[in-house]
């Protein structure tokens, strides 16, 4: 075990053109050649575009407010760290598992690249940080994935170290949540992938039958094995404003079933509206309406039986 260590990236500087004009070399016609524009460097990632208005907003500003836009309520993506120092208290997780790195069993062309690639971007060895902490002062075990390790796929070391974090909470009496993102399971391997399925969702049946508290709560996107199993799971199902899930994409079912489908097909809000989620929480809440739901539950330090 061991407490996060958080690291900020180095900056990185894109060049743009200035809108001082230049004299043309030429002395003719006025016209700027690009090889004579003077270059004015402003750091990269300053602005952030968002996917669903198209607003363009100042990077801090968009943090400030919890990476949500300001304009249309938008929810951008996490990362695990990201999550955590929002809903920890004070922003203090102990680590399970830290030392948990994949393996390539089955010889899969380029994996060994691919996942480097993803611990170098990311700083994570795999797509979910496990681990223990208090929100709202109440103990609790939990599990964050995060879609920018290789889209937050369900592998060999995210399936045990969910299942070992679900022995955890059982061990302690400590109520369980885990933030859900995921494309699916990880081809690269295949059934070592798939099992993990049954192997966190029998845990998290162990778990029920202790009596202890599991909220599951849906972030964009997640698909696949993982909403297949332990996410739709919870006692509470909760999910962010826009957020994606389902089995299977919305392009393949409608090939499938040769049928337009509704426009927020497979949101938290079409979910919420066809009984999928018990509720469709904004960012700046979660921390509150978790606490709530804890507070609801556990009695003197432990966890009320029948919930």
């Amino acid at each position: 075990m061991s407490f996060i260590d958080l690291f900020q990236k180095k900056r990185k500087y894109a060049t743009v053109p200035s809108t001082d004009r230049p004299v043309n070399r030429a002395g003719e016609s006025g016209e700027i050649l690009p090889e004579d524009k003077p270059k004015r460097e402003i750091p990269e990632g300053l602005m952030n575009k968002c996917p669903k208005c198209a607003t363009i907003q100042f990077t801090k500003e968009l943090e400030k407010n919890l990476k949500v836009c300001t304009s249309c309520g938008y929810h951008f993506k996490l990362s695990a760290v990201e999550r955590i120092q929002m809903v920890m208290d004070e922003g203090r997780f102990f680590e399970y598992d830290a030392e948990l790195i994949s393996e390539d069993p089955l010889e899969f062309p380029d994996y060994v690249g691919k996942y480097r690639k993803a611990v170098d971007a990311t700083g994570m060895n795999d797509a979910v940080i496990t681990g223990e902490g208090t929100i709202g002062g109440f103990p609790v075990v939990v599990a964050v994935m995060s879609f920018d390790f290789m889209g937050g796929t369900l592998g060999s070391v995210v399936g045990e170290k969910i299942t070992n974090a679900i022995e955890h909470a059982m061990q302690k009496n400590d109520p369980l949540i885990i933030f859900s993102t995921s494309g699916g399971a990880r081809m690269q391997e295949s059934i070592l992938s798939l099992m993990q399925m049954a192997k966190s969702s029998a845990a998290i049946a162990k778990f029920n039958e202790q009596g202890g508290l599991f909220i599951s709560v849906i972030t964009d996107p997640t698909f696949g094995g993982v909403s297949a199993s332990y996410a739709m799971l919870g006692d509470y199902i909760l999910a962010e404003p826009g957020a994606a899930f389902g089995f299977t994409g919305r392009r393949v079912i409608e090939q499938t079933i040769r049928q337009k489908l509704p426009d927020n097909f497979q949101t938290a809000e079409f979910n919420l509206k066809h009984g999928q989620v018990d509720m469709v929480v904004v960012r700046k809440d979660m921390k509150n309406t978790l606490t709530r739901l804890l507070d609801l539950h556990v009695v003197k330090g432990e966890v009320a039986n029948g919930k």
